[in-house]
């Protein structure tokens, strides 16, 4: 195999016929809301495109962002790395380590200049010379400023890294922040979720890939594609919200006959995200399919808005805000009231 064929030499080469090729570009572009002639596009450009090289860096992080990508069901972690991209950094994943890898790095940024792209993975210490966490002698801010230098673009995988998550939650004693707060000369991505879907990472770089530009962001600088709508607009459980059928506990008998998780502390109003549409392990489910309310994790500073079961006040929106007491009480009930008033006048109206 020639070492600079293009995407679509390589996968001849595996046997994959043209056909099932722009199958698979439709499915992505299905996925990523683009119209039929834009996956037909995409298709043309996958299969003319080269491998891209990515450089991942991990910081502030748990690896679940990480652990998430090697779930990707379409493409796989293994379809990405061998066919799509050229995985030329990411410490979790290679095979060798101390000045192997480094050197690796630095011959990927010198080798593919202006064109590389940078994926992050974890907020960045900045409190007391960002000693809080370092790799090979280096702080997180040193080594994320020296690879951005001569980036393409840049992707922050999971909230911390797309608005600072955890480690910047209250107190902060890391004085963690975000790639935004720091990198300004770059095209940035966030690609938020604790962790993200699979699919939004793999279907970002292969846009990226096959379009050599940045998706249409929404204001929070997330792909449209997947973080374009709200996940209670999309949840199969919204019809009860309506009716002003709520689950009280995770396990009575509205709970179990699939009622709205509002008042349990679902934070599906005020979060974007693909969970209700996507969903998780190749499209089997999601947290609220699976009877757990949404927390909102890919929205900035979910960790300090309130307990993940407190409810939501009852605004919903951007504007709205976690309250206790006898305030949480009246909200909801004042929302289901007004839902089952809809509901009797729907009724009427129909009758």
């Amino acid at each position: 195999m020639a070492e600079f064929a293009t995407l679509g030499e390589r996968l001849a080469e595996h046997g994959i016929s043209r056909r099932a090729f722009v199958k698979y570009a439709s499915y992505l572009g299905s996925l990523m809301a683009l119209a039929p002639e834009v996956s037909r596009s995409m298709a043309a450009e996958l299969a003319k495109a080269r491998r891209q090289s990515v450089i991942w860096l991990s910081f502030q992080e748990c690896t679940g962002c990480t652990e998430s990508i090697t779930r990707s069901y379409s493409p796989t972690l293994e379809d990405l790395i061998f066919d799509f991209i050229s995985l030329d950094y990411h410490e979790t994943l290679m095979a060798a380590s101390g000045e192997g890898i480094e050197h690796a790095r630095k011959e990927a940024m010198a080798a593919n200049k202006g064109k590389y792209i940078v994926a992050v993975d974890g907020s960045i210490p900045l409190k007391d010379g960002g000693i809080y966490s370092t790799s090979a002698g280096q702080s997180n801010l040193a080594i994320l400023e020296e690879t951005c230098k001569d980036a393409f673009a840049v992707i922050s995988i999971g909230t911390c890294a797309a608005f600072g998550g955890i480690p910047k939650a209250k107190p902060n004693p890391t004085g963690a922040v975000s790639v935004a707060d720091i990198i300004k000369d770059k095209p940035i991505i966030n690609i938020p979720g604790c962790p993200p879907i699979p699919e939004a990472m793999t279907g970002t770089i292969a846009y990226l890939l096959a379009f050599g530009k940045v998706p249409e962001l929404d204001h929070l600088g997330r792909p449209k594609a997947f973080f374009g709508d709200n996940i209670h607009d999309r949840c199969y459980r919204r019809p009860f919200y309506e009716r002003g059928q709520f689950a009280k506990s995770f396990d009575d008998e509205g709970a179990r006959a699939g009622w709205c998780l509002y008042e349990v502390g679902c934070k599906g109003p005020v979060t974007y995200n693909a969970c209700a549409t996507t969903k998780w392990n190749g499209g089997v489910s999601f947290p609220i399919q699976s009877g757990h309310g949404c927390l909102g994790c890919s929205e900035p500073d979910f960790w300090d808005k309130g307990g993940f079961y407190v409810p939501l006040s009852g605004s919903v929106g951007p504007t709205a805000k976690l309250v206790g007491g006898a305030a949480i009480a009246g909200a909801v009930a004042g929302l289901a009231a007004a839902a089952v008033a809809r509901h009797r006048k729907s009724s009427l109206n129909k009758g």
